[in-house]
């Protein structure tokens, strides 16, 4: 039996594919912890997996809720100054107090979410192996691949391929200077513990195991991933069963802003007007959000929750409307849903140039969203067979990527080798 160390971002969308995966490997007999700021343990023990907090004194209880307050009010790529310094004092008290916890805790893996860096520097500085696990998108830097940051498409076909990879060479560079108080403490802890010329949170990826959870189907063509990258599709645990929805004939919507832009009441509204105009029932979850007075002013009486499973919603959905949350929109591609995808902030607007370019749904961005331009597009794909289905071969893929079992298999290789997994 081996002690695993888990260190993810302590948030539902980072989080639940790194508890799946803890759970599956702990049903195989092993142990793992979550190590992070205190608030995080409410996220992880009622799962029934061991937390260890750290930071008490520069991350003490209350800091999480304020620091979700300000991300659910993001808007667009360069409204993150403030978070970005957040995170990188996150991952500075990572690397000052992970060393010493894994010590104690007898750590003989690390798993970690690829946006956090300290997970992996501090597994080189100790000379543990480590797992690099995307929740989100892969952030492995390629020219012919646009950041993920962007709402880019690799190679518009109006433009020379060599002007798309000077663009995405620009955006590189704009997404390191936006980022660059993450990068100043990976250079700092770098240096500090001799791990050679790392200046960036994905110099920082595994060099046995990089795990993704999307699919080949759902990504830009890819030539330059190392050989130890594995897509798995979704990471997901056993589904609990949904509620029994009042249903009324009609076609079912689903709608979801995720965990952190429930409270956007302007959009859901926009959302209830064009399902009800395009003659569906709406189901919606905005994560307490919303209040029952918000809920009640809806148009066409939409059936509104704070969280439900997605698994067996989307499985009598016929179309999703969402913001473009990876684990949202990989949900609805397993149950072969097309989608509209309305972004708003971070990765959103490229995970939607993904949506569209695999002809899984229709991207709609905001300053072009009404509720008669949304009831179009709902309309189109629920009546056009072409988007429903690119959706059904997405269903495919995922169905026969392995999820959590190939990501616990792959993990396990990982434990018995100490060598790297290669695709």
């Amino acid at each position: 039996m081996a002690h695993l160390a888990f260190v993810a971002p302590p948030f539902l969308g980072h989080l639940n594919p790194m508890l799946a995966l803890a759970a599956e490997l702990e049903r195989r007999g092993h142990r793992a912890t979550f190590l992070h700021m205190a608030d995080a343990a409410r996220l992880v023990e009622p799962r029934g997996l061991a937390f260890r907090p750290l930071g008490a004194s520069s991350h003490p209880p209350g800091f999480l809720a304020e620091m979700t307050r300000g991300l659910g009010r993001l808007n667009g790529p360069f409204g993150v100054r403030r978070t970005v310094r957040r995170v990188a004092g996150i991952t500075d008290m990572l690397c000052r107090e992970l060393p010493a916890a894994l010590r104690e805790i007898g750590a003989d893996l690390v798993v970690c979410d690829q946006v956090e860096a300290a997970g992996g520097l501090v597994a080189m500085h100790l000379g543990l192996p480590h797992v690099s696990l995307a929740s989100a998108l892969p952030i492995n830097w390629e020219a012919a691949v646009p950041p993920i940051f962007t709402p880019w498409r690799p190679a518009p076909s109006v433009l020379p391929a060599s002007w798309a990879v000077t663009r995405n060479r620009v955006g590189y560079r704009a997404s390191a200077y936006l980022m660059r108080p993450i990068g100043s403490v990976v250079i700092e802890y770098a240096d500090r513990w001799n791990l050679g010329p790392r200046r960036r949170v994905d110099h920082a990826l595994s060099a046995f195991l990089q795990i993704s959870q999307t699919v080949a189907g759902l990504e830009f063509s890819r030539e330059r991933l190392p050989p130890v990258f594995h897509y798995v599709g979704p990471i997901r645990g056993p589904a609990p069963p949904g509620p029994a929805l009042p249903r009324d004939g009609r076609p079912l919507a689903y709608a979801s802003l995720g965990s952190l832009q429930g409270g956007r009441f302007s959009l859901f509204r926009r959302f209830a007007e064009a399902t009800e105009r395009a003659g569906m029932q709406l189901v919606l979850t905005h994560a307490g959000g919303l209040t029952e007075a918000q809920v009640a002013r809806l148009p066409g009486q939409p059936l509104a929750y704070d969280f439900l499973p997605q698994a067996p919603i989307l499985r009598e959905a016929s179309v999703a409307i969402l913001h473009g949350g990876l684990n949202t929109v990989l949900d609805a591609c397993a149950a072969g849903v097309p989608v509209v995808v309305v972004p708003i902030a971070f990765e959103q607007g490229a995970i939607a140039a993904r949506v569209e370019q695999a002809g899984v749904g229709i991207a709609l961005p905001r300053w072009r969203l009404s509720a008669g331009s949304l009831a179009d597009a709902v309309r189109r794909l629920r009546d056009e067979p072409g988007h429903r289905a690119a959706a059904g071969r997405l269903r495919d893929e995922i169905a026969g990527a392995g999820g959590v079992a190939r990501a616990a298999d792959l993990t396990e290789t990982l434990l018995r080798t100490g060598q790297p997994v290669p695709a």
